[in-house]
């Protein structure tokens, strides 16, 4: 019985802990409908340290776009500290619908820790 009882333990362990690792994946980003399309989008990597500590919760980022569609510039205008980077990191290599002119517009991440 003792046997039974610890395969059951370390199957479930396992299945805690693969569950935990896909969950702690972060969204990708979400603009506003009416701002520019997004054509191309890169998820961001969820920090370890981050993940290791449950880290969740939202980032926002302002991005400066390029008529071309390229990101010229971010800011971070709210999030967990261990998280924008990422955040930054993931939307510099964005693409985004040409335009006109040089766009500015919010792009928001959330992340789910375990």
């Amino acid at each position: 019985m003792r046997t039974s009882a610890w395969k059951k333990l370390a199957v479930a362990a396992t299945a805690a802990l693969l569950f935990s690792s896909l969950s702690g994946f972060a969204q990708s980003g979400s603009t506003d409908e009416s701002k520019r399309k997004v054509k191309t989008k890169t998820a961001p990597l969820y920090p370890e340290l981050a993940r290791r500590m449950n880290v969740s919760g939202k980032v926002k980022i302002e991005v400066v776009i390029t008529p071309d569609g390229r990101v010229k510039s971010t800011r971070v205008v709210g999030g967990h500290p261990l998280l924008v980077q990422a955040c930054q990191d993931a939307v510099k290599e964005w693409k985004f619908a040409t335009s006109s002119e040089e766009t500015t517009q919010v792009v928001e991440f959330e992340f789910h820790g375990n």
